[in-house]
C-alpha cells in the first residue's frame, strides 16, 4: 500500500501540469470509446440476392426509402384529376347577347311604325313600309360583325316578322333554356350535346314554325364552353398530394427480413440502404461516439475546473473519478457479455448505484450525480441488445434512477453501517423502476418473467452496496480521503488512541471534549466542517500522553513538576507535545488532515509563561526559540482549534467568570493570533473571526453558567473558612 500511495503522488503531482490532465482524460476518453466500439460499429452481412436469411434482421438506423417514397409519390399524383374551372360570367355574357338581338329587332320595328306615324301626320301618304330587306339591313347594322356574320338571315327575318308579343314570348323562351343550359358546366365534348339539349327544349314550345326555328338556331348559336383546364390549381393541388405523402422510413429496431425468408430485392434494396451489405466506409458512428465521449468528459473537466478546493486536493479527486468511472464501465461491459446467452435485460442486474455512492461518499453530491447521468448514457449504448447503433432508453433510465436514489439515500446517512441500508433502498427504487417501465411498454409478461426482473432488482442494489463497502477502504487508504464516514469512525470512544488519551491523560481527555464542542459549533457557524473540527480536536493533543503530569490539566493532586524545572526544559516538553502528537499520528496512519490538526494548532505562538519567566533571569533570550515550530494554521478548522484550545483552557482556569469577562477574553485571544499573524497562512476572513468570537461567546456562557447556591452548598462553604 505505502509503495501504492507513492506512485500515487507522483500521478498526482503530473495531473498539476495541463499536459498530464489532458492524457488523463484522453486515457478515460479511450477507455470508454474502446467500451461501447462493438456497440456502434455497423454490422456488416455477407448475403446475397435471392438468398435465405440465415437470422433475423432488424434495421441499426432509421432512415427514409426514398425509392418507396417516391414511388408512393407517383401513385398519389396519378389519382389526381386535371382542375377545370367554371366561367360562370359567360351564362351571363350568352344571355345579354340573345336578348341585345331580339331587343335590336323589337327597336327597329318599333322605328318604322314611328315613322309611319309621323308621315301620316304630315299628311304624306306616299310613305310606305319599307321591304323586309331594308328591315334586314337596318337589324345587322345595330348587331357586331360576327353575330350579323354567324347568324343566317331567316333568323333575323323571322324575329322581324313577329309580332311584338310573339317576339316577346320567344325572348323569353330562349334566354331561359340557354340561361338553363349554361349554369351547368359544359366541357369542350359536351357542347354539341348541351346545344341539341337546348334545341330539344325550345322545339317543344307554342312558337310558331318560323319564330320557333328562330330560336332554336339563336339557342344553339349560344351554347359554348364554359369549363376550362385550370393549370395552377391542378399545379397546387398536385403539390398538396405530394406534401401529403409522409416519407417512407426504415425505423430502427425494425425487422427487415426475417429467419428463413428469401431475401427480395426489395429486401436486399432495405439492406443496402440502412448500410448493412456496404459499410466499409461509414465513419459517422465512430465520430459521433467520440463527439458523444467529448462532450461527457468535458463536464467533468468543467466541473474540476470550477472546484474551489486546494489543487492537491482536487487532482485526488480526479483521479479518484477517473478510477471509478473506469471500473464501473468495464464492470458494465463485463456484464454486456453475458447478452449473448441471456438477452438484453441482463443489464438490469448491473449495480448501477456502486459508482455514485462511492463518489457521493468520498467527494460530494454533484460529481456523484455528474457520474450518474454519464453511467445512464453509456449503459444505453452498451446494453442496446447487439443491435448497433441503437439505444437502450430503458436501461438508461434504470441507471439514472438506481444511482440517483443511492445519492439522495446517502444525503443524510454518512455513517458506513447505512450503505447496505442504501443498497436495499436503491433495490426498493430498482423494482418500482422495472415494473414502470414494463407497464409503459405494454408487454405480456408472465409470472417468472416478473419474478426474474425482480431478482436482478434486488441482487443490482444490495451488490451495489457491497461493491461500495469492499472499495471504499482502499480508496480511503489508498488516495489518502478523509471521507465523513471515516471520521464518524475516528470519533468512536473505542477508538485505540482515544482510549490511550482517556486512560493516561484523562484531564487532557475532558479538555479535547471540550474543546471539540466550542470549535465544532463556531466552525458549523461559518460553513466549514464541523466534524473534521470536531475529531480533529479529539486527537490534537495526544502528544500529551508523552508526558501527561507536565501539563496543568492531567495534575490531579500532584505537584507542578515545572516549579522544579528549568525554563529551557519546560519549554522544550510543552512545545514537544505538538510535534509528538503529529508523530504519533503518522505512526498509526491517521489522516492528514487531522495529523495537519495536531501539527498546527497552536501555529507559532509565543509560549509567554515560560518566555517571561526565563527573561526575568536571563537577558539575551531569543522570543524564536519560545515560539512553537508551527507551521501557522493552513485551513480554517486548523485555527478555529487553535483559538477554542485557548479560550477553554484561559476561561476554565477563571473563577466564575461572566459573560463579560468571557466575551473580552474571547476577543482578547483572536486579537492577539491576528495581530501574531497566525490566521496568514490560512483563508479565514475578518467577518468569520467576528462569527466565530460570537459563537464561541454564546458556547462557553452555556457551559459556564452561573448557578444556584443551596443552603448545604453555603453551609459547607463557611465551614471550609
Amino acid at each position: 500500500m505505502k509503495n501504492f500511495q507513492r506512485q500515487f503522488s507522483k500521478i498526482r503531482n503530473l495531473l498539476e501540469i495541463t499536459f498530464f490532465r489532458i492524457v488523463l482524460f484522453i486515457l478515460v476518453g479511450a477507455i470508454l470509446y474502446g467500451a461501447m466500439f462493438s456497440n456502434i460499429k455497423p454490422e456488416k452481412l455477407d448475403l446475397n440476392l435471392f438468398s435465405i436469411a440465415e437470422k433475423t434482421i432488424r434495421s441499426p438506423i432509421t432512415i427514409e426509402d426514398k425509392e418507396s417514397t417516391e414511388k408512393k409519390r407517383r401513385e398519389a399524383l396519378d389519382q389526381v384529376q386535371d382542375v377545370y374551372t367554371l366561367k360562370k360570367e359567360y351564362t351571363q355574357n350568352r344571355v345579354d347577347l340573345i336578348t341585345s338581338i331580339f331587343q335590336s329587332a323589337s327597336e327597329v320595328n318599333e322605328e318604322i311604325r314611328e315613322e309611319l306615324e309621323r308621315a301620316n301626320r304630315d299628311g304624306n301618304n306616299t310613305v310606305a313600309e319599307p321591304p323586309i330587306n331594308e328591315k334586314l339591313k337596318r337589324l345587322k347594322a345595330k348587331l357586331t360583325e360576327n353575330v350579323a356574320k354567324d347568324i343566317s338571315d331567316p333568323v333575323f327575318l323571322a324575329i322581324l316578322q313577329a309580332s311584338k308579343d310573339e317576339l316577346s314570348i320567344a325572348k323569353d323562351l330562349t334566354v331561359t333554356a340557354i340561361n338553363n343550359m349554361m349554369s351547368n358546366r359544359i366541357p369542350a365534348d359536351e357542347v354539341e350535346n348541351a346545344k341539341k339539349r337546348v334545341e330539344e327544349e325550345l322545339k317543344y314550345t307554342s312558337l310558331s314554325g318560323n319564330l320557333k326555328n328562330a330560336a332554336i338556331e339563336l339557342g344553339r348559336y349560344a351554347i359554348i364552353q364554359n369549363e376550362f383546364y385550370d393549370s395552377a390549381a391542378t399545379e397546387e393541388l398536385r403539390q398538396q398530394t405530394i406534401e401529403s405523402i409522409d416519407p417512407v422510413k426504415v425505423l430502427q429496431g425494425q425487422i427487415i427480413v426475417e429467419e428463413g425468408q428469401l431475401i427480395s430485392r426489395d429486401v436486399y434494396r432495405q439492406l443496402e440502404l440502412v448500410g448493412m451489405l456496404d459499410n466499409e466506409n461509414s465513419f459517422q458512428p465512430f465520430f459521433g461516439l467520440g463527439v458523444l465521449i467529448f462532450v461527457l468528459l468535458s463536464a467533468v473537466y468543467y466541473y474540476f475546473y470550477e472546484l474551489d478546493v486546494p489543487n492537491e486536493t482536487k487532482q485526488n479527486y480526479l483521479l479518484l473519478y477517473s478510477l471509478v468511472l473506469i471500473i464501473a464501465t468495464a464492470l458494465m461491459k463485463t456484464i454486456s457479455l453475458f447478452q449473448a446467452f441471456d438477452d438484453s435485460e441482463i443489464g438490469y442486474i448491473f449495480p448501477a448505484a456502486m459508482g455514485t455512492m462511492i463518489i457521493k461518499i468520498l467527494i460530494d453530491e454533484r460529481p456523484a450525480i455528474l457520474l450518474t447521468i454519464m453511467m445512464a448514457v453509456c449503459g444505453s449504448i452498451i446494453f442496446n441488445g447487439g443491435f448497433t447503433g441503437t439505444f437502450h432508453i430503458s436501461i438508461g433510465i434504470y441507471i439514472l434512477c438506481s444511482g440517483l436514489a443511492g445519492v439522495l439515500f446517502l444525503s443524510k446517512h454518512n455513517h458506513r453501517s447505512k450503505i447496505l441500508q442504501a443498497g436495499l433502498f436503491v433495490s426498493a427504487v430498482n423494482v418500482v423502476v422495472i415494473l414502470s417501465l414494463i407497464f409503459l411498454q405494454n408487454g405480456q409478461y408472465s409470472g417468472f418473467d416478473y419474478g426474474l426482473y425482480f431478482t436482478v432488482a434486488l441482487i443490482s442494489g444490495i451488490a451495489s452496496a457491497v461493491l461500495t463497502i469492499g472499495f471504499l477502504p482502499f480508496f480511503e487508504v489508498g488516495f489518502g480521503i478523509l471521507s465523513t464516514m471515516k471520521l464518524i469512525e475516528l470519533s468512536n470512544p473505542n477508538h485505540p488512541l482515544l482510549r490511550k488519551i482517556l486512560t493516561e491523560a484523562p484531564g487532557t481527555y475532558h479538555h479535547s471534549i471540550m474543546v471539540a464542542n466550542l470549535a465544532e459549533t463556531a466552525c458549523e457557524a461559518i460553513g466549514a466542517n464541523g466534524l473534521l473540527a470536531r475529531v480533529g480536536c479529539y486527537y490534537h493533543d495526544i502528544g500529551k500522553t508523552k508526558r501527561p503530569q507536565f501539563f496543568i490539566e492531567n495534575q490531579m493532586n500532584i505537584e507542578n513538576p515545572h516549579d522544579r524545572l528549568n525554563p529551557k526544559v519546560s519549554r522544550n516538553i510543552i512545545i514537544a507535545h505538538a510535534t509528538d502528537g503529529a508523530d504519533m499520528l503518522r505512526k498509526h496512519r491517521m489522516p492528514k488532515e487531522i495529523v495537519d490538526i495536531a501539527e498546527q494548532h497552536h501555529g507559532t505562538t509565543l509560549l509567554k509563561f515560560f518566555y517571561h519567566k526565563v527573561k526575568e533571569s536571563e537577558e539575551d533570550v531569543k522570543e524564536e526559540d519560545y515560539r512553537y515550530p508551527g507551521p501557522k494554521p493552513q485551513s480554517k478548522e486548523a485555527a478555529i482549534i487553535g483559538i477554542a484550545d485557548s479560550v477553554e483552557a484561559a476561561v476554565r482556569s477563571m473563577s466564575h467568570p461572566t459573560s463579560k469577562q468571557i466575551e473580552q477574553l474571547v476577543k482578547q485571544i483572536i486579537a492577539d493570533r491576528l495581530q501574531d499573524g497566525q490566521f496568514n497562512e490560512c483563508d479565514i476572513t475578518l467577518k468569520e473571526l467576528t462569527t466565530v468570537s460570537e459563537t464561541l461567546c454564546a458556547t462557553l456562557n452555556g457551559i459556564f453558567h452561573s448557578r444556584i447556591e443551596y443552603p448545604e452548598m453555603t453551609k459547607q462553604k463557611v465551614k471550609e473558612a
